[in-house]
């Protein structure tokens, strides 16, 4: 293997490139745009079909769903029909939606003070709250103890900083004065 110019580089380099440009051309040829064959649009989504989308994800409330259809596109006509009608078929339900929310809101740690707030938020009569708050399984002073064993220690019995440092804490997460002292033998109200 000697010194050589680079010409046959070259002209190696020149057959590769017309070989390609003469295999797309004939793939070009062979894949002709007639073939194909046209895809359809989908037809536009009723209200109704976007709901029981929405529904499918999670549970939503009555109030929340019809937001969400009109900031979809759809009149607000509409869009309290299809919720009407999901609520008909049992595919809406505000007591089954408290009650997931419930469940979730108190697993990641926050109180009944928090929940009952943002259940408000979510328009559901403060009856149905009530109904759902107290069909709750739900140990609120336990909870609270093992949150605060979770993410203080057991130093919080002996020291007064500590106590007041978790018992502030489990109030921004929700939880009532009672909770509070249960959970951290500290009183709030001092």
């Amino acid at each position: 293997m000697g010194w050589h110019s680079g010409e046959g580089d070259r002209d190696q380099a020149d057959a590769r490139e017309a070989a390609d440009a003469s295999s797309e051309a004939s793939a070009a040829d062979a894949r002709k745009p007639d073939d194909r064959p046209a895809r359809r649009k989908r037809p536009e989504a009723t209200p109704a079909q976007r709901a029981l989308g929405l529904l499918v994800r999670r549970e939503h409330s009555r109030r929340e769903l019809t937001r969400k259809l009109t900031a979809r596109g759809v009149e607000v006509d509409a869009a309290v029909a299809a919720v009407d009608k999901m609520q008909a078929a049992g595919w809406q339900d505000d007591g089954r939606f408290a009650e997931q929310l419930i469940r979730s809101r108190a697993a990641t740690g926050y109180g009944p003070v928090r929940i009952r707030a943002e259940l408000a938020m979510h328009g559901l009569p403060r009856e149905a709250v009530s109904t759902a708050m107290e069909s709750a399984e739900a140990d609120w002073p336990s909870l609270a103890r093992d949150l605060v064993q979770r993410r203080f220690g057991p130093a919080v019995a002996d020291d007064r900083d500590l106590r007041y440092k978790a018992a502030d804490w489990l109030l921004r997460r929700g939880f009532s004065n009672d909770h509070v002292r249960a959970a951290t033998r500290f009183d709030p109200d001092d």
